[in-house]
């Protein structure tokens, strides 16, 4: 194994305080919305699960692409499928196109769940981040974020 010498790029007192308070304030966010969608038997992995296969088309999804939409690996989203799946709120079938691949697809039931607890983790989004933080703010960390997202994967 290789290892390379780098010459560390430390933060400064200001960003070491912003870091940590990122890290704490995304903590409290996470626990807070995982707490509420508890109460319908989810987590927040389950509940993006469900999001992203409500808004495709006949509530459908390859399982590679899925995995592309969601914060989890691969490995991960088919542990949490399995699990979803032995609930009976979504299944998986071969993909018709490609017999090597997988698709998932919501269940009615799954369906169901969802519209039940999507209006409780909308006000859980709102008590948790929206609602505090001042408007400029809250844009100001949108445009953050989609610069986290857009910005080319370390390799």
């Amino acid at each position: 194994m290789q290892t390379t010498t780098i010459t560390p790029r430390w933060l400064d007192a200001e960003q070491q305080v912003i870091w940590r308070a990122f890290l704490s304030g995304t903590n409290r966010v996470f626990t807070e919305l995982d707490a509420e969608l508890r109460r319908f038997g989810l987590d927040l992995g389950e509940y993006e699960i469900l999001v992203n296969l409500s808004e495709s088309p006949d509530h459908e999804l390859r399982m590679s692409e899925l995995a592309d939409r969601v914060r989890q690996s691969r490995s991960r989203l088919t542990h949490t499928v399995g699990r979803m799946e032995a609930k009976g709120i979504l299944v998986r079938n071969a993909c018709p196109s490609d017999g090597r691949g997988v698709n998932a697809r919501l269940t009615e039931h799954g369906y169901a769940l969802l519209v039940e607890a999507a209006p409780y983790h909308v006000e859980s989004v709102r008590r948790a981040l929206v609602d505090v933080v001042d408007p400029a703010d809250f844009e100001a960390l949108g445009r953050a974020m989609v610069a986290v997202v857009d910005a080319p994967a370390a390799e």
